[in-house]
C-alpha cells in the first residue's frame, strides 16, 4: 500500500493477521486491449446453448433407444421420450430467450433470471401433467432419462475444456 491507500501490488499483500488485506475490499480491474480480448476469446471459445441442446437431444434418444430394446415396452419407451422432452423443450426456451444481445450486465443477469425461471416452470409442468400425457406412465423410464439429459450439461462443459 501506499501513503494514498492504493494498492500498487498483485495479489494482494496477506495482513499480519493471516488473512487478506481487507483496507482495500475491491480487485483491482484491467481493461484488456483489443489484441488482449481476442487472444482471451480464442483460449475461451463460447459454447453454443444449442449445441448443449443438440447433445442433449442426441444422448437423450439414445436412452429412448436402449430402453426400446430393454424393455420393449411402448409405454416405458414413450415414458423415456418425454423425459427427453421435459429436459430439451425447455431448454429451448431458455437459449431462444438469451439469444439477444444485452448491453448491460444487469439486464443480462435479469433476463438470464427471467428465462431460467421460465424454463424451470416449464420443465416442472411438464412433469405435472406426464401422467395426463402418458398413459401408464413409467417413472423411472422417464426419470432415468431425464437425469440423464440433464448431466449432458457437464459433459458438454469437459468436452468444452479438452479442446
Amino acid at each position: 500500500m501506499t501513503d494514498n491507500g492504493i494498492r500498487t501490488t498483485w495479489p494482494p499483500a496477506a495482513s499480519a493477521a493471516g488473512g487478506w488485506d481487507d483496507d482495500n475490499e475491491e480487485l483491482p480491474v484491467k481493461a484488456l486491449s483489443r489484441e488482449e480480448a481476442a487472444t482471451l476469446k480464442l483460449a475461451l471459445p463460447m459454447l453454443s446453448p444449442w449445441r448443449v441442446l443438440g447433445l442433449q437431444l442426441a444422448v437423450g434418444l439414445l436412452c429412448v433407444a436402449v430402453t426400446w430394446l430393454w424393455t420393449a415396452s411402448a409405454v416405458a419407451t414413450a415414458s423415456a421420450l418425454y423425459g427427453v422432452a421435459a429436459v430439451v423443450l425447455p431448454g429451448m426456451l431458455l437459449a431462444r430467450g438469451m439469444t439477444k444481445q444485452v448491453n448491460s450486465a444487469v439486464g443480462a443477469t435479469a433476463r438470464f433470471m427471467g428465462w431460467e425461471f421460465l424454463k424451470i416452470g416449464a420443465s416442472i409442468a411438464m412433469l405435472v401433467l406426464a401422467p395426463k400425457v402418458v398413459p401408464g406412465l413409467s417413472w423411472p423410464a422417464l426419470l432415468v432419462t431425464l437425469a440423464v439429459c440433464i448431466k449432458v450439461n457437464w459433459l458438454a462443459l469437459a468436452w468444452r475444456g479438452r479442446r
